[in-house]
């Protein structure tokens, strides 16, 4: 009995002496400090640094100076001051004809002979009226049974590679860089190419599916039959026109566009997953013009090189932005098996998209801060800026920028009266839906504030993240050239960048401030005082539970 009570008194003690103060209720903690005074100072835990990283390069290397100005085939190829620029010689190729263009040339676009076919002259103005185009379906981020990895490996941000389908043109050799790389090759790549054809044009679009899954495409918005020349569907619906594309076969789609403006084209099997796992591009045409040689694919989107003869007429230059939203729910199931049976019924069947909110928010097939590697808007003051915007998304689009307010000339390729345009700094675009910017680089304090970096992005502010941290998504940046480095990169002011270049900052192991105020915001160190405290409690709970335990068995037998 006198063991029982030394074990309740010690143990009642322990807890006393073990309680945290600051778990007292306040009377409580009011009452001792009337009566003993304030307890001493007591230090916060120490900050504990963040793990090591060493940040990717900001700007990549050129080596074969793809960034400079061209001169290839006859076609003038405009420089691109970004970080990242296309292969010249595959849009020399998109522009003459890879059927019209030497060896050489062929050979460094990586192009097949038959990607881009131009044919004849049909009303004599010096350019092609006949264009055959041929895509395949392409997977990025997929499972392989050969590497834990996913492959053929591509980056929307650093460390993030969800998995992907993509609409490409016909390319030779391997879909990796080389035999000992996991990586994309560079031309590979999210979004699916914006396609641009002229006014009156007799096109052909053949899907060449080398995918495991049924595929066909939709011309949104532009004027196509329902039928083609040879009575087979044409509107790309498995549904109302047509049987889809399945692996290993072929179909083409046929279109003569009576009217230009800015256009979409998606795949319309299982659209909500399909499309929504990247098969969607930009689809523009062009007005007609005399000698009018257009670049008929812009790969990755952003800056094209080679402009029309229409857009000169009015604009400096071009821009295609491709708005996507990512939702990991959906695009990680093709890296969890490598039976298409089981894809299929895990993607088609046991997804639900009204349950999955996107987490990755792209700008031309990246987030951030790889947007400002290749999807800046460059410009020098005075200068008239052209951009085609399209919300290939679930969610709508809210894009605003920074220092500028631009004109919506056109709105789903109709053009908008003169009497209906106004000056905005955020322009809302609902799924799917496509406007024609100008862009006016005037300083005269409403078209633009003056030079320097001003950001544009979605003012959602779920767009401007990347699986819920933030800076990321779709942020980007009009650019004047005053502020870009030699090697493309932005003279940006404020914090250091390193920290966003890691795919740790995408993980949430780097405080987010960490970089500029080291150790104010840190995460805590373990409080050791605390955690004794808590061990003690814990201890003389379990003494208690044991001694009343033993108090209820002696009690039921009786004794």
């Amino acid at each position: 009995m006198n063991r029982r009570r030394w074990l309740f008194v010690t143990a009642l003690t322990l807890a006393i002496v073990s309680y945290p103060p600051q778990w007292y209720p306040l009377p409580v903690r009011l009452k001792l400090t009337e009566w003993f005074g304030a307890m001493g100072f007591r230090a916060l835990p120490e900050s504990v640094a963040p793990p090591a990283t060493m940040p990717v390069e900001f700007c990549p290397p050129d080596p074969e100076n793809w960034r400079e100005r061209h001169l290839i085939e006859g076609v003038e190829i405009e420089a691109s001051e970004s970080c990242e620029a296309d292969n010249p010689y595959t849009i020399a190729a998109f522009v003459r004809g890879t059927n019209n263009v030497s060896q050489d040339t062929l050979l460094k676009s990586g192009l097949t002979a038959d990607a881009v076919e131009m044919g004849r002259d049909l009303d004599g103005d010096g350019d092609p009226d006949e264009i055959h185009i041929r895509l395949e379906v392409a997977e990025l981020n997929g499972g392989s049974a050969l590497s834990r990895g996913p492959v053929t490996s591509y980056e929307i941000a650093p460390g993030i590679e969800p998995g992907l389908w993509v609409f490409a043109p016909k390319f030779v050799g391997m879909a990796v860089e080389n035999f000992e790389s996991r990586w994309a090759r560079h031309s590979l790549r999210l979004p699916s190419p914006s396609i641009r054809i002229e006014q009156g044009d007799k096109v052909l679009i053949t899907l060449e599916n080398s995918h495991y899954m049924p595929h066909t495409v939709h011309l949104h918005g532009a004027d196509h039959g329902f039928l083609t020349s040879a009575g087979e569907g044409n509107d790309g619906v498995p549904f109302t026109s047509e049987m889809p594309v399945m692996p290993g076969h072929a179909r083409t789609y046929e279109l003569q566009p009576r009217h230009p403006g800015t256009m979409f084209y998606h795949c319309h099997v299982q659209t909500h997953v399909h499309a929504m796992m990247g098969l969607q591009g930009l689809f523009i045409i062009e007005p007609n013009r005399p000698d009018n040689w257009l670049q008929t694919m812009n790969i990755g989107a952003g800056l094209v090189r080679v402009p029309s003869r229409s857009l000169k007429e009015s604009f400096e230059r071009e821009y295609d932005l491709h708005y996507l939203d990512i939702d990991k729910q959906l695009n990680e199931r093709i890296q969890q098996y490598n039976d298409p049976r089981l894809i299929t019924r895990s993607m088609h069947r046991e997804y639900d998209i009204t349950d999955s909110p996107p987490d990755y928010f792209t700008l031309n097939g990246k987030s951030f801060p790889y947007t400002f590697r290749e999807s800046l808007v460059v410009g020098t003051m005075g200068q008239r800026i052209r951009l085609h915007v399209v919300n290939g998304g679930a969610k709508g689009l809210a894009l605003h920028t920074h220092g500028h307010k631009f004109v919506v000339t056109d709105r789903d390729g109709d053009e908008v009266p003169e009497s209906a345009r106004s000056a905005q700094d955020v322009v809302w675009l609902a799924t799917s839906q496509r406007v024609d910017l100008l862009l006016d680089l005037t300083n005269d304090g409403k078209h633009a504030y003056g030079p320097g970096i001003w950001p544009f992005h979605d003012h959602q502010y779920n767009g401007v993240t990347t699986d819920g941290i933030a800076p990321g998504g779709n942020i980007s940046a009009i650019v004047y050239a005053d502020y870009l480095k030699e090697g493309g990169w932005p003279k940006t002011r404020g914090v250091s960048w390193d920290s966003y270049f890691t795919p740790a900052y995408y993980r949430r192991e780097i405080p987010v401030w960490e970089s500029y105020a080291p150790g104010l915001f840190s995460d805590t160190g373990l409080d050791w005082r605390m955690l004794w405290r808590v061990i003690g409690l814990c201890l003389a709970a379990g003494i208690l539970a044991g001694l009343l335990l033993s108090w209820l068995t002696r009690r039921g037998r009786g004794q």
